[in-house]
C-alpha cells in the first residue's frame, strides 16, 4: 500500500530551507517560526549561477542598443544585465524602458539606474502580472535578460502574440555543491524551483525521501518534485496560508499536535 500525504504527519524537529539565510535573520519569519515552535531550521542555496562573460554573450549576436525596452524578472537578471553592459562599454540611453516582475526588483535597479528619472513599469508579483502591464506597450523592442533555466510564461506570450522580442541568456544557474550534506538529514527540506529539485539529485542520485517531508512553492516546484517521484507534503502558496512559512506552520501545528 502506498503513503499517503495524511500518513506522514509526523513531528518536525528540523527544517533545511534551499535558499541563502535572510539578510535581517531576526526579523525572519523562519526564525519567528524556529523560536515559536523550538525547532532548528537552516539555509543552504541548492543552486549556484553561473555568469557568462561578454565573450561568450557576443556569440547570442544581440545587440543590446536596438532595443527600446528590457524586461527584468530577478535580481539576477539585473545584475548580470548590467555586468554585461560595462564589460561591452554599453551605457543604457535616457529613454530606455524597464519592466519588473515586482517592486522589489524595480527597487533593486537604483543600484545601477536613477529611477526616478526613467520609465520603468511594474507588476505587482508575478508574471502574468507585468504581462497585463506590457500588453499596454506593444510597439516596444523587448529584450529578456534571463538564465539558461528560466520559465516559459513570458517568452510564450511574446511569441504567441506577436512582439517584438529577444532573449538573451546571461548567466546560467546550475546545481550548487551539497556533498557536505550527503549523511545530514532533516525532517523537511523546502524547496522554491524546479532548479533546487534537479540539485537534490544531481548532488544525490541515489535519494530515498522516506520519513523526509517534502515542501514547495508554486506550482512549476511542485511538478518536478512528482516528476522525481517525490511524496509533496507541503505545499504553498495555500488559501489560508500564502508564503511558504504559513504553509510550514500549519503542517508543524498538525505533525507536533499542537493547536
Amino acid at each position: 500500500m502506498s503513503t499517503t500525504v495524511k500518513d506522514r504527519f509526523y513531528p518536525v524537529k528540523s527544517i533545511m530551507v534551499s535558499q541563502p539565510e535572510p539578510a535581517d535573520i531576526s526579523n525572519s519569519p523562519y526564525h519567528k517560526l524556529a523560536d515559536k515552535y523550538k525547532i532548528k531550521i537552516d539555509f543552504r542555496q541548492f543552486i549556484k549561477v553561473d555568469p557568462i562573460d561578454s565573450k561568450e554573450f557576443r556569440k547570442q549576436k544581440i545587440d543590446i542598443l536596438k532595443h527600446t525596452a528590457i524586461i527584468f524578472t530577478s535580481r539576477n537578471a539585473v545584475d548580470h544585465f548590467f555586468r554585461i553592459c560595462k564589460d561591452s562599454k554599453i551605457e543604457m540611453p535616457p529613454e530606455m524602458k524597464y519592466f519588473c516582475i515586482s517592486e522589489q526588483t524595480a527597487n533593486y535597479l537604483q543600484k545601477y539606474i536613477v529611477v526616478r528619472k526613467r520609465k520603468v513599469f511594474v507588476g505587482e508579483r508575478t508574471a502574468q502580472d507585468i504581462l497585463n502591464v506590457i500588453k499596454k506597450h506593444k510597439n516596444e523592442k523587448y529584450l529578456f535578460p534571463c538564465s539558461n533555466i528560466r520559465k516559459d510564461d513570458i517568452p510564450s506570450f511574446m511569441t504567441k502574440n506577436g512582439y517584438n522580442f529577444t532573449e538573451a541568456i546571461i548567466y546560467r544557474t546550475v546545481a550548487a555543491d551539497l556533498s557536505d550534506l550527503e549523511h545530514i538529514t532533516y525532517d523537511i527540506v523546502a524547496f522554491f524551483s524546479p532548479s533546487g529539485i534537479n540539485s537534490l539529485f544531481v548532488n544525490f542520485p541515489e535519494f530515498k525521501q522516506n520519513k523526509t517531508r517534502i515542501a514547495v512553492f508554486g506550482p512549476t516546484t511542485a511538478q518536478a518534485a512528482r516528476d522525481a517521484g517525490l511524496i509533496i507534503d507541503i505545499e504553498a502558496p495555500l488559501p489560508n496560508a500564502p508564503s511558504m512559512t504559513g504553509a510550514l506552520e500549519l503542517y508543524i501545528k498538525k505533525a507536533n499536535g499542537l493547536k
